[in-house]
């Protein structure tokens, strides 16, 4: 009988740690390369929030401007009221802003105003963010969320648009696009 010796060969340490990384390195590869090719073909699409078309009487609701002067929705009836719902902290909120901004400067005129509601945060923290953005629409101060209560939301940003008589039409929750803009609140404005 012929005996054969087996030797047992152990890879080094040295080695399983270099394909373990090389591994690894290709995984984050593959990723990378899934998002790029995902990011190319999401730029061609638009997946913005479509707002919910709604019917309800436009809440009654008085807060504080920037200046500490009491307003109110009720100030604007008969004209359409965009009321967005916001704070410096919320990433959706701040790129929604120069959107906003451009589609109020353009709509003023046809008896379109844009209010502006930050949530909880005080004027301090405000008003260097309406100069940042160089915001012209009325910002307003609620401390206690009674906007969010009267409008029944903890979203932000959510917004809604009150036609000209004081019903409350649509409802966004997230940001709004240039196109959705035009799309459903230019209507509104013109009736």
């Amino acid at each position: 009988m012929t005996q054969t010796k087996m030797t047992i060969t152990s890879h080094s340490p040295t080695r399983f740690y270099a394909m373990l990384m090389i591994g690894a390195g290709l995984i984050v590869i593959g990723i990378m390369t899934f998002m790029l090719l995902n990011n190319s073909t999401a730029s061609t699409t638009d997946f913005s929030v479509v707002p919910a078309q709604v019917d309800f009487a436009s809440p009654e609701l008085t807060l504080e401007d920037l200046s500490g002067k009491p307003v109110s929705l009720d100030d604007y009836l008969g004209s359409v009221v965009l009321v967005n719902l916001w704070a410096t902290w919320c990433p959706p909120c701040r790129d929604e802003m120069p959107t906003l901004q451009t589609f109020y400067e353009k709509y003023r005129s046809n008896g379109f105003v844009l209010v502006s509601i930050n949530q909880e945060e005080t004027r301090e923290t405000v008003v260097p963010f309406v100069k940042e953005f160089g915001l012209t629409f009325p910002v307003w101060l609620d401390l206690d969320y009674q906007a969010q209560r009267v409008f029944k939301t903890e979203n932000l940003p959510s917004s809604y648009v009150i036609d000209r008589t004081g019903r409350v039409r649509l409802m966004w929750i997230g940001g709004i696009s240039k196109k959705n803009l035009e799309k459903y609140v230019t209507k509104i404005i013109k009736e």
